[in-house]
């Protein structure tokens, strides 16, 4: 009978630092879009969540994952969510998303892997050269949307920092689900079983994985300001202007040098190894290395994101 079951699938969001890009790694769906490694869950014979989505990521990309952490579970009706195996029919499909982070991008084994940059997909979040070019039309189009409306003009204003509002690199996943909701993205037209906008910005993906893109990006950049999880996105050794431009390809926002050098020094985060680099294009740069620290309280600090203005 229609509408009956629930299929599960796993979908994963699996981030590196490649050619000094924030880098997600993806899959070709069978209709063509960029897509997340995603599996189904079986109940049946999968033990847990976690050690089916490496199971799958392995085997559709030849990648092992390291560190995962669960994101949400995604499958809003009306949404062509993540598709899962075949089932009954009308049974409802939800994804649960995660997001893993490497230091290790080299090229995967799979021979349909590919690292794609994050910003490829969200373009008006790279913020480090000031609004982007996708700006002004996304401008145009919220304008047209959200017409006499003062909430829905509001609302556009405080996510893409209209006015005085300042710009916050954390809301990622209430920015694209107002481009969604106001019909500026291609998914948003393809659910609606309507031609896709001619100027939609940023690369579209299969199903909704730019929507679980989102969560991860932002939960992410959240993260850098009270976690030290940038150092799982570093190699062993790093000099400071690397760790500088890898925070800003991540955060998608020009940091102040000095300041964010002397944060980092704070936070004791990181130590010199005596080495220096000779690959910087300039004078030599010491190497640092993350310590590992943990506080008493088992909670080590973020890095600081002084943002210049």
């Amino acid at each position: 009978m229609a509408g009956q079951g629930v299929r599960i699938g796993l979908s994963a969001v699996i981030m590196a630092i490649r050619d000094g890009r924030a880098c997600v790694l993806t899959t070709s769906a069978d209709d063509g879009p960029a897509a997340l490694p995603f599996g189904p869950f079986d109940p049946v014979h999968d033990r847990t969540f976690e050690r089916a989505l490496r199971d799958f990521v392995t085997a559709q990309t030849g990648f092992r994952l390291g560190f995962v952490e669960q994101l949400y579970t995604f499958g809003d009706a009306g949404r062509d969510s993540p598709r899962a195996t075949p089932g009954p029919t009308g049974a409802r499909e939800v994804s649960i998303g995660y997001l893993a982070l490497t230091s290790e991008a080299a090229d995967p084994p799979g021979s349909d892997a590919r690292w794609t940059p994050v910003l490829d997909f969200f373009p008006w979040e790279d913020r480090r050269g000031g609004p982007p070019a996708a700006q002004e039309a996304i401008d145009a189009a919220l304008a047209a949307w959200a017409g006499s409306d003062p909430v829905r003009r509001s609302r556009a204003g405080s996510l893409f920092a209209g006015g005085e509002a300042r710009w916050a690199e954390g809301r990622v996943l209430e920015r694209y689900e107002l481009l969604y909701e106001a019909g500026v993205v291609a998914e948003a037209a393809r659910d609606a079983d309507r031609p896709p906008p001619t100027t939609a910005p940023g690369r579209a993906m299969a199903s909704d994985h730019r929507r679980i893109l989102a969560t991860g990006l932002g939960r992410l950049r959240s993260k850098l300001r009270y976690r030290p999880v940038l150092f799982d996105l570093m190699p062993d050794a790093f000099t400071l202007s690397q760790l500088q431009a890898a925070a800003e390809a991540v955060a998608g926002v020009a940091l102040h040098k000095q300041n964010f050098r002397r944060g980092v020094e704070r936070t004791g985060l990181v130590a010199a190894t005596g080495a220096a680099s000779t690959g910087t294009g300039g004078r030599p740069a010491a190497l640092f290395r993350a310590t590992g620290l943990t506080p008493a309280d088992g909670q080590a600090p973020g890095l600081p994101l002084p943002t210049l203005r």
